[in-house]
């Protein structure tokens, strides 16, 4: 099915042979930003069946690995569950900044972003139940009475079973409600185009940006600090925002690279978002390495027992190395390969770069919780599983992804920032000075 913005066709813009806007108002619609020619569409017809067999492969190596080892299976599990937690909850940041800031240029990617963060309910949610089933596996803390250990009645109720249990069900419900509202009222936009829509979504962006920020910062806290409950860190929440918004980016930027590719989102993306998601790639590059520093300058400073146990722990065996690769793989790589302006509207490095980035995550997320289970170092002979557990939770998460995606216009229909997204400058007749349309650049 082929969208077209009804703005457009309102104002009675048409297209040229090689698909650029034009009017026959003439100079009232002047297009201000570069469109790089495309190369063909790419065949796609045979991944059609990758999301089930990712599924199908991930679901056995789950079960064989959660039938010889349920804590294992039970970690594995929680690492690939926090990997896909983190795109979503890094899309739906994305999508209340673009409403906050009344952005234009992120008009064209606001789609996709929705559709990343409405997988946080149900499918995310569904998913996370074998956390709560293995809990006990995971959380050591829920086999210890809490009186017994002062560092677990500070936390006390919320380090309880029901105290778990119920603050995760609050989570997902703040995140329902707050990415389903927002996807809502994006849809409504394109049945009616009202000024409503647009002031409910800045509405619930308003509000949703405070509870974002407290449901992220508790939900890193209690489903992944909490592995190692011993421990804490005043910025470990602003750590794993970091790293939403850092993944998320990477995602958004490969997905609409291959949207555009299958003019799917041409005539909406010009070179001028890719630039855009590139750099604020670059920024979160910068940010999340600061805040990992911040986080071991502080700790190594105070040289508290309670606290750099932590860090001692990940320097045994090959977390050692890991370490190493996170501090120039995780910053100094892509901080150098990102620093051209170039370099952030070139397919060819961005791709592989996002790619890098989605790695180095993965990896971020498993120096933190693998490393629990196994002090000595990286569990190599259980990768394997952890693969399993990403390749069948990617596979689920693909096909909602997909689903949502195909029902729905790829990008919103009637915004009134489309023009802008699209590289129109539209200058109206104005009744009450009498001016007609005139020449030049942006107003």
């Amino acid at each position: 099915m082929s969208f077209v913005p009804v703005q457009l066709a309102d104002e009675g813009v048409r297209q040229d042979a090689r698909g650029r806007a034009c009017s026959p108002f003439g100079s009232s619609f002047m297009s201000s930003q570069i469109k790089t020619e495309l190369p063909p569409p790419l065949d796609l017809s045979g991944w059609r069946k990758a999301p089930a067999i990712l599924m199908v492969a991930g679901a056995v190596l789950s079960v064989i690995g959660a039938a010889v080892n349920p804590a294992e299976f039970g970690y594995s599990w929680l690492l690939a569950f926090m990997f896909f937690l983190s795109l979503a909850l890094g899309a739906l940041f994305l999508v209340m900044v673009h409403h906050l800031s009344d952005a234009g240029w992120s008009v064209a990617t606001r789609r996709v972003c929705e559709h990343i963060a409405s997988l946080l309910f149900p499918w995310l949610a569904i998913l996370f139940v074998p956390v709560v089933l293995f809990a006990p596996k995971i959380y050591s803390w829920m086999t210890i009475d809490p009186g017994s250990d002062p560092s677990l009645s500070a936390k006390w109720p919320v380090f309880t079973m029901p105290g778990f249990y119920i603050t995760s069900a609050i989570f997902f419900g703040i995140w329902w409600l707050l990415s389903s509202r927002l996807r809502y009222w994006s849809l409504k936009q394109d049945e009616t185009g009202v000024a409503l829509c647009t002031q409910r979504m800045r509405f619930h962006s308003g509000w949703g940006i405070v509870a974002f920020a407290l449901t992220l910062t508790f939900s890193g806290v209690l489903w992944m600090q909490a592995v190692q409950y011993q421990w804490f860190s005043a910025i470990y929440g602003v750590y794993f925002f970091a790293s939403c918004a850092w993944a998320a980016l990477a995602a958004v930027y490969v997905i609409t690279v291959l949207l555009q590719r299958q003019r799917i989102l041409d005539r909406v993306l010009h070179d001028n978002q890719f630039y855009f998601l590139g750099l604020l790639l670059f920024a979160f590059t910068v940010f999340q390495a600061y805040i990992e520093f911040a986080q071991y300058f502080v700790i190594w400073n105070a040289n508290t027992p309670s606290e750099t146990f932590w860090y001692l722990i990940r320097e045994n065996g090959s977390w050692w190395w890991v370490s190493l690769l996170l501090i120039f793989g995780h910053f100094l790589l892509p901080f150098f390969v990102l620093l051209p302006v170039k370099a952030k509207t070139n397919f060819k490095i961005m791709l592989p770069v996002c790619a890098w980035v989605l790695a180095m995550n993965f990896v971020d997320l498993s120096f933190n919780i693998l490393s629990v289970l196994h002090p000595d170092g990286y569990p190599f002979k259980w990768i394997w599983l952890q693969l399993g557990c990403l390749a069948f939770m990617g596979g689920f998460l693909g096909w909602a992804f997909l689903k949502n995606f195909n029902r729905h216009a790829p990008f919103p229909q009637k915004d009134p920032r489309l023009l802008e997204a699209m590289g129109i400058n539209y200058i109206a007749h104005s009744e009450i000075s009498g001016a007609a349309p005139t020449t030049g650049g942006h107003q």
